[in-house]
């Protein structure tokens, strides 16, 4: 409940070169999508990213569940999920 109250809706961050070679401006909605799944959020332009990187908070349930693009893989022996990478693409979502 913290987090919802601090932060009341998805997002992605997005280096500003990444943002403008994709089409993409803050604000906008955004579709992140890998061979396993999709989430939606908003576009959140931020230069403390890599550029070849984008970010989204796992905190949001439904169809904004980043979860949905990642690899469920656990570690064989911890049972810890592995850190959540994977490639992705992006696609605006028109209103």
């Amino acid at each position: 409940p913290a987090l919802a109250a601090a932060v009341t809706e998805p997002h992605v961050e997005i280096h500003p070169d990444l943002a403008g070679r994709s089409g993409l401006a803050d604000g906008d909605l955004v579709r992140v999508v890998s061979r396993r799944g999709d989430a939606v959020g908003r576009v959140r332009l931020t230069t403390t990213i890599r550029p070849d990187t984008v970010f989204m908070p796992f905190h949001w349930g439904g169809e904004q569940a980043v979860n949905r693009v990642t690899n469920p893989a656990l570690d064989p022996v911890s049972r810890m999920p592995e850190f959540k990478v994977c490639a992705v693409r992006l696609e605006r979502v028109m209103s």
